[in-house]
């Protein structure tokens, strides 16, 4: 009888609470994902102390043995053969894994220890294509534990830290001449100035030593995606030339964005000269209309960055110092050429012509 009952009772559709089962599956979801990560670091850890290892041997033979070069090919040839279907051993390679082992055996621990990378800090928690780049790219350790650690708090591949690299960001980021100590809290002065830098560089752009404003503005929209990323994390474009009405009349801001990191606008002027003492004016005036006009009551107050050609810091610091509203100053780079050929002006995309691509593509998804 019983089990009659319970047979039933095991057929019959349970009534599951959405909101308890929504709360439930994130839980799992968080649980495997967090799961995959520590398997993907754990690998990573571990094809890192192969590497290492592989290195070491190879330096302390070389070292003790006197072989060349010659050694290290005969090396990558016989690998080759004995793991066909494992990637990795080439010549280039193991030439990588013996000068990892050289740059950082100073800083590793002894050899006793059972994980020789324990002392390697946030390098050893980058993939290998990432710790090869940095190698290559840079001299210093100082450099690549800053590259190292921006790449894990930013999630960047290997191309994108490249560029970065190139770029020379570690001099450039938080490099904007600022009031922010003086017209934001303590806890945001500081995040906010880091996403500033100086110079800006918009080498995406060509146009002729003699420029308008408005082609620099023109040229930052056409390429909008490229000057995003420069900008860096969590910038979104809001509009250009955008229109305030105030007491009846129309101004308008070269460039308006969001940081939806900082959760505030940055009001953006282009000033195709040398930094001038009354942009902090203009830009001042433009701030308080949007943070009365557009800013939504959780958002922080707006930031004002101008962009200039050329500028004085300390100009620029006596400018700033008593202003109310948070400002920063800070250059621009771009390509510069002695006259820009009609094929290339008519090849850069217009605005239109990016939403068209972008549309299709989200279309094809």
């Amino acid at each position: 009888m019983n089990k009659t009952k319970n047979s039933v009772n095991d057929k019959k559709p349970t009534i599951i609470p959405s909101k308890e089962y929504a709360s439930t599956l994130a839980d799992i979801k968080k649980s495997i994902r967090e799961a995959q990560i520590k398997a993907i670091n754990a690998a990573n850890r571990e094809l890192l102390n192969l590497y290492w290892s592989i290195g070491e041997t190879i330096a302390n033979r070389q070292e003790k043995s006197g072989w060349g070069s010659n050694f290290i090919e005969k090396l990558a040839k016989d690998l080759k053969s004995e793991f066909p279907g494992i990637e990795g051993f080439s010549r280039s390679n193991l030439f990588r894994m013996r000068a990892f082992f050289k740059e950082y055996e100073k800083v590793a621990p002894a050899v006793r220890q059972i994980d020789p990378l324990e002392n390697l800090g946030v390098l050893s928690q980058l993939p290998w294509s990432h710790n090869v780049v940095l190698m290559e790219k840079l001299d210093n350790i100082k450099d690549r534990l800053w590259y190292a650690h921006k790449a894990i708090e930013n999630g960047w591949s290997r191309d994108v830290m490249t560029t970065w690299i190139k770029s020379a960001l570690h001099k450039r980021e938080g490099k904007a001449i600022t009031n922010f100590k003086s017209t934001l809290p303590d806890a945001q002065s500081d995040l906010t100035h880091q996403s500033l830098k100086d110079p800006y560089l918009f080498d995406f752009i060509t146009l002729k030593e003699k420029h308008s404003e408005k082609e620099i503005e023109q040229g930052l929209v056409d390429h909008v995606s490229k000057f995003l990323m420069e900008l860096g994390k969590g910038f979104a474009f809001v509009g250009q030339q955008y229109q305030l009405e105030v007491s009846g009349k129309s101004y308008y801001i070269d460039l308006l964005l969001y940081n939806f990191k900082l959760r505030r606008f940055f009001v953006v002027e282009i000033k195709a000269r040398a930094f001038d003492p009354r942009d902090t004016g203009q830009t001042n005036f433009y701030l308080s209309a949007v943070d009365d006009l557009l800013k939504h009551p959780d958002d922080q107050p707006t930031i004002g960055l101008i962009l200039c050609k050329t500028k004085d810091n300390i100009t620029a610091e006596y400018a700033l110092r008593n202003m109310k509203s948070p400002i920063g100053v800070a250059g621009y780079e771009i390509d510069l050429v002695e006259s820009l050929p009609k094929e290339l002006k008519s090849s850069l995309p217009t605005v239109k012509e990016i939403e068209a691509e972008l549309e299709k593509d989200s279309k094809d998804e």
